[in-house]
């Protein structure tokens, strides 16, 4: 059991660098087409040589594909690409924050799709997350309508990742599901890519796939053998403070006093959804796989 509950920290503090490598790799000059792309790229290779060597396979029914090419599309080219542009165009403290925003789109799209009930708790956290965005943005913190609007898209596409992630974990095993979500995904980057960049730089994106994004949830995923998902929700919480604390010893960035309260809020939001909510099966790991 502790084990688990380490490789669910260990998970969510890679997925608290990826604002950090897409900071560095904005100042080479690459697009955040380009950066997605290539995270895509080699976490594809990553994945599907673990899928061989656990024997899982490639096999899908050709019914699922136009599922996976919705998912590909809003979860990956928009999640992704929504996300790395936030952070440069913001900072990367900015930008995770707003990410934590999801779960004020998840009550709304439970309720919607899923008929899940509005509990006190979730009105709750919804106030919480709304109050605590107001803080974040709030007049003279010098991030532009731009940022927040995309930073709050950004919130939007994790949610829907979400709520994909559960139709598909129904009729495939969570790794093919990522597997296929990624494949896709792919596709629709190539048109907008530069797919020439600097040596320099080929480094930081094959971290970038290896970390944050292939280690991240292979941890995840075995942590959720031994942990429940909604403890483990709790846990990966820690994502935007390893941000945050990154952004400040990497690039000096700093919040102020009411932004540290707006901060506070929104993962608290965050945590209180995770707490009320239901718990998910087993494979519901893509969810959280960023």
């Amino acid at each position: 059991m502790r084990r688990g509950y380490l490789f669910v920290f260990l998970a969510a503090s890679m997925w608290g660098t990826l604002g950090i490598f897409a900071k560095y790799l904005n100042g080479f000059g690459l697009s955040t087409f380009t950066m997605v792309f290539y995270r895509v790229l080699f976490a594809i290779i990553l994945l599907a040589a673990y899928l061989s060597v656990r024997g899982i396979g490639f096999s899908i029914d050709r019914s699922r594909l136009k599922f996976y090419a919705l998912y590909g599309f809003f979860s990956i080219f928009l999640f992704y690409t929504l996300y790395f542009y936030t952070v440069t165009i913001s900072s990367v403290s900015f930008a995770v924050l707003l990410l934590y925003t999801a779960p004020v789109y998840s009550i709304i799209l439970g309720r919607l799709i899923f008929g899940e009930e509005l509990t006190s708790e979730k009105l709750f956290a919804l106030l919480l997350v709304m109050v605590g965005v107001v803080l974040v943005n709030g007049a003279g913190n010098g991030f532009s309508t731009r940022a927040l609007i995309f930073g709050l898209l950004t919130g939007f596409t994790y949610a829907l990742y979400g709520v994909l992630a559960k139709f598909a974990v129904r009729k495939e095993e969570p790794e093919k599901a990522l597997f296929y979500t990624l494949l896709f995904g792919l596709f629709f980057l190539v048109p907008f890519t530069d797919f020439k960049v600097p040596f320099g730089a080929v480094p930081y994106l094959f971290a970038l796939a290896l970390f944050p994004t292939f280690f991240g949830y292979i941890l995840y995923n075995h942590a959720l053998k031994e942990v429940e998902v909604s403890r483990a929700s709790i846990i990966a919480t820690i994502e935007p403070v390893v941000a945050i604390l990154l952004a400040f010893l990497l690039f000096g960035e700093r919040l102020t006093p009411k932004q540290l309260v707006g901060a506070a809020m929104i993962i608290g939001g965050s945590i209180l959804v995770h707490i009320g909510g239901k718990e998910e099966p087993e494979g519901a790991v893509l969810e959280e796989a960023h």
